[in-house]
């Protein structure tokens, strides 16, 4: 029987980042099909932008980062980091990707790379587009797509879905109505697929 989790997570999110390789890994091992959902912080659920958090909170947030990075294996630019746009519209890319039935994994891997560990611009498109095209996927076709219908309209459902399935913060992984917020939970989930559920 086909397992299927659902896979909250947002490209401007470091963990999302630090955990990404670790649950593609469990999912493949598993036999696991993932189905992702792309947004921004759930607020009405209780999610908080690190900007807003309290410094002592953040330092400590910061920390904490650096820790898991090292253990995923992951570089992080953290410091010292140039102005950059907002790099939500990626998620764009990665949809359009994932509708289109091509390499979504891929994209993800190349644009959170370039943003977390490069310090790179991938909310400006050509940005992005070059990101892409340098992982081997058609940059030019993403770009085309992030602004039909079907793409923005699954960039608006899975708001909705991440809102309505409890979802606050990333990444989050649903599996058998089981909620799992964090990468750090991995494990939990990696229990939970082998048969002890909580």
């Amino acid at each position: 029987m086909t397992k299927t989790v659902e896979y909250f997570f947002s490209i401007g999110s470091p963990w999302s980042y630090i955990g990404f390789d670790a649950f593609t890994e469990l999912a493949a091992k598993n036999d696991v099909v993932i189905t992702p959902y792309l947004t921004t912080v759930v607020e009405e659920n209780g999610g908080i932008f690190s900007r807003n958090r309290p410094e002592i909170r953040r330092a400590y947030w910061t920390r904490d980062l650096k820790r898991w990075a090292r253990v995923r294996g992951k570089q992080l630019r953290l410091e010292d980091r140039p102005e950059l746009s907002d790099p939500t519209p990626a998620s764009l890319f990665v949809i359009a990707a994932y509708l289109d039935g091509q390499d979504w994994i891929g994209v993800t891997r190349a644009l959170q790379h370039a943003f977390w560990s490069e310090a790179k611009d991938i909310g400006k498109p050509d940005v992005r587009e070059a990101i892409v095209n340098a992982a081997g996927l058609d940059g030019a076709v993403l770009r085309r797509r992030q602004a039909d219908d079907d793409v923005q309209n699954k960039w608006s459902a899975d708001r909705v879905h991440a809102r309505d399935s409890g979802v606050f913060g990333f990444p989050t992984y649903h599996y058998d109505s089981e909620l799992y917020w964090g990468q750090d939970n991995l494990p939990f989930l990696e229990r939970h697929l082998g048969g002890d559920k909580p």
